[in-house]
């Protein structure tokens, strides 16, 4: 594979989903050769060929700049490579690669199954020689794509150092990246926002109207931020980008495939049909299990949480609504949801 002459070396792309596809599109856009690693031989061609990707980001003409391949050997002339590949699969993807990047940025948002690691500390046990980064925050991948105004959080295990590094390579005019050094806190709030998306999706498609959508959000940041206390996040973290304001653009649209889920599950669907027919992921759907057992092993009461594991079991969503609407009244603050 020809990779365009560049003065600077590649920004590698790791998964070539919509959300990859829409990050290699942005990073292209003043000139700098991205390389993009997809799965699928075919995805490969149809994006050096037809400079598209049908599958996945069908609205996207992409810039000549963004050239895929399958190989991860590939990927070696890469110095910073942005790993989008879902949560479940970060660790196996970073094992199989046959060189790492200095610099290391995460996009997935999830928390591992089993283990119980946040994306971070997955990445700390399969690729110790990097320098880790988390980039999370209200993002809807075909806007990016478009190059319509964007903000994220750009957290840096490396701190100040990293960030110097990373930070030119990442902004572009309409893409705005923010410093922070709370990785935990970054990986909390993109990783809590999928599963109560799942939940404000459910208030959707049982038709209860904004009123109800608005009081999940709030309650549901509630039970982020006390279980990012708990994880020793920084409560500012949550209130920014990477937290409050990812949750607010998840929970309210279809855009986001964890809305989508729940505003199915609420319209009657059977949860294993719809995740046997999804082709992308719903992370929250993954994660909800584990964040849930993390939060009863923490003593941290998230109660909608503990709901939408009920849901992707198969409770009835209007069950699990009114057991909700009977909780005990309490004080909103510095008392359990």
């Amino acid at each position: 594979m020809t990779i365009p002459a560049s003065p600077q070396p590649p920004i590698g792309v790791l998964g070539a989903g919509a959300w990859g596809t829409a990050l290699a599109q942005m990073l292209a856009s003043d000139g700098r050769a991205v390389l993009l690693w997809a799965r699928e031989p075919e995805l490969v061609d149809q994006i050096n060929t037809g400079h598209c990707n049908a599958l996945f980001l069908p609205s996207a003409q992409l810039a000549p700049q963004v050239r895929a391949t399958n190989a991860l050997a590939d990927l070696t002339a890469c110095e910073t490579i942005l790993a989008v590949t879902p949560a479940q699969h970060l660790g196996a993807m970073l094992a199989a690669l046959p060189a790492r990047p200095r610099d290391l940025v995460l996009c997935s948002k999830g928390i591992e199954a089993g283990s119980g690691r946040l994306m971070n500390d997955v990445a700390a046990a399969a690729a110790p020689e990097c320098d880790v980064a988390i980039l999370s925050g209200p993002t809807f991948a075909h806007e990016v794509a478009a190059g319509l105004p964007t903000a994220v959080t750009l957290a840096c295990s490396g701190g100040e150092s990293q960030w110097e590094r990373l930070a030119p390579q990442i902004a572009r005019p309409a893409f705005r990246p923010y410093y922070s050094d709370d990785v935990t806190g970054a990986e909390i709030g993109g990783s809590v926002k999928n599963v109560l998306a799942i939940a404000c999706g459910v208030v959707e498609g049982l038709q209860l109207g904004q009123n109800a959508r608005a009081a999940l959000i709030a309650r549901g940041y509630a039970e982020m931020l006390r279980f990012g206390e708990a994880l020793g996040a920084r409560s500012e973290t949550l209130a920014g980008l990477c937290g409050l304001g990812d949750l607010v653009l998840t929970c309210s649209s279809t855009s986001s495939r964890n809305f989508s889920l729940g505003k199915a599950l609420g319209e009657g669907q059977s949860p294993a049909a719809l995740m046997a027919d999804r082709r992308t992921v719903a992370e929250g759907a993954h994660t909800a299990p584990v964040l849930a057992q993390l939060a009863q092993t923490r003593v941290v009461d998230m109660p909608i949480v503990a709901a939408v594991c009920r849901l992707l079991d198969g409770a009835p969503a209007r069950a699990i609504v009114s057991e909700l609407l009977a909780r005990p009244l309490k004080a909103e603050q510095g008392a359990p949801a």
